[in-house]
């Protein structure tokens, strides 16, 4: 299909809109650099410029794959371009009044305020939300192949996990062992486990979009119960396939692509989340391994864990910062409940209990502490060779986390939107329902072409990363589609008016689940100051 004149002038929008930005992170690099290269105690004298340019680059590029989307027809074509003028707006509010601190000209963004008027505009709104009405949020323009795994993880979310996702939430239970061993039988802990040790990754880009896709599917049954359940073994098959010895692929990942060995990953210490650098865990070498000592928090799924994937210190010397630090897996026992204790025959202890949390129910996240806890050498991810080289066997993990996380917050705002409209088609009030209202329907429409945009940003990602490419790209989807999420089932909360509120209705935890999404897998603030800011000015600093 051939360009509308609406995607004509929302490219042309965007090219205006991302001159912008790319000016932004010029000065950002001008204002940061010392000796040559981009100080980061300097980028942080900058931060609300930074974290401004962080969503505002990845808006742009979120912007540039929604142009390829609105190329497949009339209906997708209007979500694209609502979704750029929604998105140029946004970036409007953060430049305008802060002009000289982008370094632009006075009106810079003056060239796109007709297109912005006009997609933003009431009418436009209302028009777009007559086909969401008939569409939802619209197509996701799969393969055959992986139309195919869409429908297999909806069947299962919808027959399997959301007959129990309110239970589990309210009452704060574990995750059934039905949905452990149903995921477990159409391969969801497989996913990413390569075919030669009985998962399904071929080693292509299909691989990143499968997970994305099935991801997507399982969130929208329940965030807690489906979409995380699959990202620990994620990280964990990704740390052992990239550094682990023929042996210990042998070993683990056979059983963890089949749901025998569940992962839980222990990073977060008490004093360091994202600065996983300073980690204080420590491994220290004895007979035969390690005895590893100190607190671990943030611990999702280490009370049914049989497996848990931990970040320690083998290098006391504290001033090798990330250099310093390996991979272990550590075994245990599964325990159900909020609390474990575990006493080794040595006298070595690992003690557990799970922190209560407004939502993301069911898998737990647990406090662990560790004293003299003994691990076997062969439990070192790569065994000497692994020594030094868990930083970053763990942000490979990580960064494909990311991007999780993201198809996560896009199931969860699908289940929102499709909840929210629901209950506005069938709630009358003043004699009308509530989705015929002008307010109602912009607000409806905002949503679908939100969540077209995350889902498509995802996708691109997927195949970025399939390629070897993509970790920008990966923190950018991760920020952005995270922050949506909130307002998304915030709205889908709020057309449900008092009944929003009330726990009988699942919108109230999509509400609660989506506030996780900008905290975990890397904070927003993190993401924004110290990946994507930096590594714009870095670029900026290159082509300068």
């Amino acid at each position: 299909m051939a360009d509308t004149p609406d995607l004509t002038a929302a490219r042309l929008a965007v090219d205006v809109t991302a001159a912008v930005v790319d000016t932004g992170c010029r000065t950002l690099a001008a204002r940061s650099v010392v000796d040559g290269r981009v100080s980061v105690h300097r980028l942080d004298e900058h931060q609300v410029l930074a974290y401004d340019l962080a969503h505002a680059a990845s808006a742009v590029a979120g912007c540039q794959v929604m142009l390829g989307y609105g190329e497949h027809g009339p209906f997708e074509a209007m979500l694209a371009t609502g979704y750029v003028a929604d998105a140029i707006f946004d970036i409007w509010t953060r430049v305008n009044t802060r002009e000289d601190a982008w370094g632009v000209a006075p009106g810079a963004l003056d060239a796109t305020r007709a297109f912005v008027a006009s997609h933003r505009s009431a009418d436009f709104l209302e028009a777009l939300a007559t086909e969401v009405e008939r569409h939802g949020s619209g197509p996701a323009h799969l393969s055959e192949d992986f139309d195919l795994v869409r429908e297999t993880f909806r069947r299962f979310a919808e027959d399997r996990i959301r007959p129990v996702a309110e239970s589990v939430h309210r009452e704060n239970l574990d995750v059934p062992e039905e949905v452990i061993a149903g995921l477990a039988e159409i391969g969801g802990f497989g996913l990413s486990v390569p075919e030669e040790f009985g998962g399904y990754a071929s080693g292509d880009e299909n691989d990143y979009l499968g997970m994305v896709v099935a991801t997507e599917e399982l969130a929208w049954g329940s965030l807690g119960l489906g979409g995380s359940l699959i990202t620990r073994p994620e990280i964990i098959t990704r740390a052992i396939v990239r550094g682990g010895t023929d042996e210990q692929k042998q070993r683990w990942l056979p059983r963890i692509a089949t749901g025998e060995l569940m992962a839980g990953i222990m990073a977060t210490e008490p004093d360091y989340g994202s600065d996983v650098a300073g980690v204080k865990v420590s491994a220290t070498p004895t007979d035969g391994g390690y005895l590893i000592n100190g607190v671990k928090t943030w611990c999702t799924f280490a009370g049914r864990a049989n497996v848990a994937m931990l970040l320690a210190r083998t290098d006391p010397d504290r001033s090798a910062g990330h250099r310093g630090l390996s991979v272990f897996v550590v075994d245990k026992e599964p325990a159900p409940g909020h609390a474990f204790a575990f006493t080794q025959a040595g006298g070595g202890t690992m003690e557990g209990r799970a922190i209560d949390t407004l939502g993301y129910r069911g898998m737990h996240s647990y406090e662990v502490a560790f004293s003299d806890w003994f691990v076997p050498a062969e439990n070192l991810i790569g065994e000497e060779s692994g020594l030094g080289k868990g930083f970053y066997l763990q942000m490979e993990g990580f960064e494909n986390g990311r991007l999780q996380t993201a198809a996560r917050a896009v199931g969860l705002m699908e289940a929102a939107f499709e909840a929210g409209l629901r209950y506005a088609q069938d709630r009358v009030v003043f004699g009308r329902s509530v989705s015929e209202y002008q307010l109602s329907r912009a607000k409806l429409a905002r949503m679908a072409f939100l969540i077209q945009a995350g889902r498509q940003f995802g996708y691109h990602v997927a195949e970025l990363m399939g390629r070897g490419e993509g970790a920008l790209e990966a923190s950018m989807v991760k920020a952005y589609v995270c922050r949506v999420a909130e307002w998304v089932t915030r709205e889908a909360m709020q057309l449900h008016g008092g009944m929003g509120y009330a726990e009988e209705y699942a919108v109230s935890r999509y509400f609660v689940d989506a506030r996780v999404l900008s905290i975990f897998e890397g904070a927003d603030e993190t993401l924004c100051l110290r990946v994507i800011a930096r590594r714009l000015a870095e670029d900026a600093l290159q082509r300068a």
